[in-house]
């Protein structure tokens, strides 16, 4: 489905950004990962294998998503998507309730994530208008935008990540540029053994998310939707922002 297909995964080292990247590879992309330290980075050189290539930098700073998109190029010679997937959303400062919200907590936890996406997809819309044959991005949010596990800042900058999608999408369709998101429920393999087995990690896989008997999200359950929006079987395919919660957003239960 992706076969040759050129993908800058930001954040493609660690959690959900280097299991999409193994998807990406999987159906025949070729990919270049940036990661933000060279430790994570060294591991997901020998995970990910050949048909990609690892650099380390923050895409919270100008000029390190350059270098990955111009590493594709040059290694790749194309770019054809970028997937933001970064882990670096600060969610651990954000997660306090309202009451006890500090605006130190709050200015770190909404500055490295709007940051980091704005300028990694700001680096990618200006490379494709410089190719002058459109591409895709998705912005993958792998936490819900809802306060069960995310705090008020955390919901706040993931609702924002939403709503700057679907400006640029709508922005830059004519000009072939494709831009999407998916929202998610923590993913299994991303998260660390405690916060899995955690009593409300628990209860929220078998009170909402209901298929396989209530369960966390597995990487599979993500493979096949995001190489599809950056396939060409996803060319009308825009501005979206897709759930994949195992229907926690259409349950009738609400939110708690």
């Amino acid at each position: 489905m992706l076969f040759r297909k050129k993908i800058v995964v930001i954040g493609g080292t660690t959690g959900a950004g280097l299991l999409a990247a193994q998807a990406f590879l999987r159906q025949g992309a070729l990919v270049v990962a940036l990661g933000k330290n060279v430790e994570t980075s060294t591991r997901a050189i020998e995970v990910l294998g050949k048909n990609a290539h690892v650099l380390t930098g923050d895409a919270a700073e100008e000029g390190s998503v350059e270098a990955a998109i111009d590493r594709c190029l040059e290694r790749w010679e194309g770019f054809d998507g970028l997937c933001h997937a970064t882990d670096d959303d600060g969610s651990y400062l954000g997660g306090s309730p309202l009451h006890k919200l500090t605006p130190e907590a709050w200015k770190k936890t909404l500055q490295p994530c709007l940051c980091s996406v704005m300028l990694s997809n700001r680096a990618a819309v200006r490379q494709f208008l410089q190719l002058g044959k459109g591409g895709a991005i998705l912005n993958f949010c792998a936490t819900p935008a809802h306060p069960f596990f995310a705090g008020p800042a955390h919901a706040t900058a993931i609702a924002a990540v939403i709503g700057f999608t679907q400006s640029i999408a709508a922005f830059y369709a004519g000009e072939n540029i494709r831009v999407n998101a998916i929202t998610s429920s923590p993913i299994e393999a991303a998260m660390s053994p405690g916060a899995l087995e955690s009593e409300a990690a628990m209860w929220y896989s078998f009170y909402r998310q209901f298929p396989g008997g209530g369960r966390a999200a597995l990487p599979k359950d993500f493979d096949s939707l995001a190489s599809l929006l950056f396939s060409d079987a996803g060319a009308f395919i825009t501005g979206q922002v897709i759930a994949v919660d195992g229907g926690f957003g259409n349950s009738d239960h609400g939110i708690f």
